[in-house]
């Protein structure tokens, strides 16, 4: 069935991927990259998609605002908008700058929409293999035309696949879950690439995928996926992810029966 809203915003993040992100990637200048704050990268593509992008949301809904990655670099007060009433889009233009930068794959193109603080629709796009996912709260979640499910029968600890961003990890979390890591089929170091780690859940390739830091347009448009597909985003104390929340930790998985085994092998201890 057809959405007007979803294929409106797809559109525009296929728009900004070709006319601004795709034709820069590695094609970059030095000095189209700089440093925001310490071990964080900006290019001049982050700043020009996400201008685009901006610009073609407000059109598409009138009177609303835009939260963006790299204008709260600049304003990070504008971050008191998650609590707001009315309609604010969450935007990370190109998630994975430090691959982008390096001419490595993979980044992703993200949206959220956010009414009266809930988040009630997402946009994950990959655009050099052209995976589009899009969701909207209580219609599910499609890759591409398809709908997509990821809570079918869970596979045993010892075979399942998943994600660990250790980096950012308290020392204590990172020692349980390298301990812990040993009872997991496949624990993987992570992409820099949030949003790829999203899709990689689901199209069936891992199971799960666990974070320390949780920016909000790093991680509402992906757990909006996630959970409208079947899956669960939790934080590291059980509770449920909301994009406003201060907390620290989170994770994603593809059913509530494999957060609780992949809980139960890498934190609970």
């Amino acid at each position: 069935m057809a959405d007007a809203l979803l294929d409106d915003v797809a559109a525009l993040l296929r728009e900004a991927a070709a006319e601004v992100v795709v034709p820069m990637f590695r094609r970059l200048d030095p000095s189209d990259i700089s440093e925001k704050a310490p071990g964080e990268v900006v290019t001049v593509a982050d700043r020009e998609a996400e201008k685009v992008i901006s610009e073609g949301l407000r059109r598409l809904r009138p009177g609303s605002v835009v939260v963006g990655e790299e204008a709260v670099a600049e304003d990070p007060d504008l971050l008191r908008h998650l609590h707001r009433s009315g309609d604010v889009w969450l935007v990370d233009p190109v998630d994975g700058t430090s691959n982008f930068a390096a001419g490595r794959r993979p980044f992703a193109l993200m949206a959220a929409l956010l009414t009266d603080g809930v988040p009630v629709a997402s946009w994950v796009y990959d655009p050099l293999d052209g995976t589009m996912a899009a969701g909207r709260l209580g219609a599910g979640t499609r890759l591409g035309d398809t709908p997509v499910r990821t809570d079918g029968p869970a596979p045993a600890a010892g075979a399942m696949r998943g994600t660990a961003m250790t980096t950012f990890l308290p020392q204590e979390f990172r020692r349980d879950v390298e301990a812990g890591g040993r009872r997991i089929g496949e624990l993987l170091p992570g992409q820099h690439c949030a949003g790829r780690e999203y899709l990689d859940m689901l199209t069936g390739a891992q199971q799960f995928v666990l974070f320390w830091r949780t920016l909000p347009w790093d991680h509402t448009p992906g757990t909006l996926l996630v959970r409208e597909a079947g899956g669960v985003a939790r934080r590291f104390d059980g509770t449920d992810y909301h994009p406003a929340d201060e907390g620290r930790g989170l994770l994603v998985a593809a059913s509530a029966e494999i957060w609780d085994e992949v809980y139960g092998a890498l934190l609970a201890h």
